[in-house]
């Protein structure tokens, strides 16, 4: 089955074949465990690799019920029928979906059921701003889960889901995810967090991720009388930071 790669200004990215990326199947839905890079539905310009275009060639009538940032990684949720793409389309409109997603944001942040809901105005090309007077209603819930000297690994329950919207209300708070340059967050390097780390000659460390901390965790719904209770393991790469962390800079 359909396998992608992306050509990027340092690195050739290679997927999954999209059978490896499903966590969940039956006759109606597929869920997957998308990788960061890779887009939920085709951009507008170039012929990479999206979600869509690889489920397309895996069932003809597959439809993405909603989005993830390219960056991020975690679950996808693609209908197999235009009904259950409807039922789906439901279900998210009357925020009957609970989502979780675990973020690793900079510094030391002990929250615990801390609700944001500043409103979110989409400016357009992937650019968003908090604008109280013109923006749509967005709602955050976060929980701290695990803390660390420089770091805190934090529950995220977006209510609503507007783009960045977990990314820009963490900023609000002064917690921007490690990684996410856009909202002001700082890349986290083993050096900053291993003592005693050093580097050969002539050698250039690069960040323990290579993108923003931010993964779609859980989700929770039913369709009819079907409850659907998923989870995502971790990307390598989250996991892989998480590791460090852990190990380092508790």
């Amino acid at each position: 089955m359909f396998a992608g790669m992306i050509e990027t200004e340092k690195r050739t990215l290679k997927f999954p074949k999209f059978t490896e990326l499903i966590v969940h199947e039956d006759e109606n839905l597929m869920v997957i465990n998308k990788p960061p890079f890779l887009s939920s539905l085709d951009e507008r310009e170039g012929g990479e690799p999206s979600v869509l275009r690889m489920a397309k060639q895996y069932h003809a009538d597959a439809q993405v019920c909603h989005r993830i940032d390219k960056e991020t990684s975690g679950l996808l949720l693609i209908a197999k029928n235009p009904e259950t793409y409807r039922a789906v389309s439901i279900e998210f409109e009357r925020r009957r979906v609970r989502k979780i997603y675990h973020a690793i944001i900079n510094g030391s942040h002990a929250f615990t059921e801390v609700k944001v809901d500043y409103p979110i105005l989409n400016l357009g090309n992937k650019n968003v701003t908090i604008d109280r007077v013109n923006g749509k209603p967005a709602e955050t819930w976060f929980n701290s889960i695990e803390y660390y000297k420089h770091c805190t690994l934090v529950e995220c329950r977006p209510v609503t889901g507007r783009m960045h919207q977990i990314r820009i209300h963490l900023a609000t708070q002064h917690a921007a995810i490690v990684g996410d340059t856009l909202y002001k967050g700082k890349p986290i390097y083993l050096s900053q967090i291993k003592r005693g780390f050093t580097l050969g000659k002539d050698q250039e460390e690069q960040p323990i991720m290579k993108r923003f901390a931010l993964h779609a965790r859980e989700l929770h719904f039913s369709i009819g009388d079907k409850a659907y209770d998923l989870e995502a393991p971790y990307p390598k790469d989250f996991a892989t930071l998480l590791k460090q962390l852990q190990k380092f800079d508790k």
